[in-house]
């Protein structure tokens, strides 16, 4: 049986990567500004991860011709996951990280 999602909750956050403030909407899982995420769940939305590492963007799912998806890996323990792409993710960044997962 799959885990299912937890309530998504508001929360506001400090990027550990590029030092932005990102407001949250409840479905913010990661950094607008350079997509960089954190380890903090095993299900999204239960901070229940003990890892905490850094979360690099390494790919992308696109369905339909847009990017729709964006694939995080976490530095520490190799754990990976999708989150969702939010309309202020910087675009540019989106399709660097999309033409850099096609030459893999």
């Amino acid at each position: 049986m799959r885990p299912q999602h937890t309530k998504a909750v508001k929360e506001d956050f400090t990027c550990a990567h590029c030092g932005a403030q990102v407001k949250g909407n409840g479905r913010t899982n990661h950094c607008p500004v350079c997509l960089w995420s954190r380890h903090m769940d095993e299900v999204p939305g239960d901070r229940a991860s003990t890892c905490q590492g850094m979360m690099k963007p390494v790919g992308v799912w696109v369905q339909h011709g847009e990017i729709t998806r964006v694939e995080h890996e976490c530095e520490k323990c190799k754990f990976r996951r999708y989150g969702p792409v939010m309309p202020e993710d910087d675009r540019e960044l989106l399709i660097k990280i999309s033409v850099a997962d096609i030459r893999k």
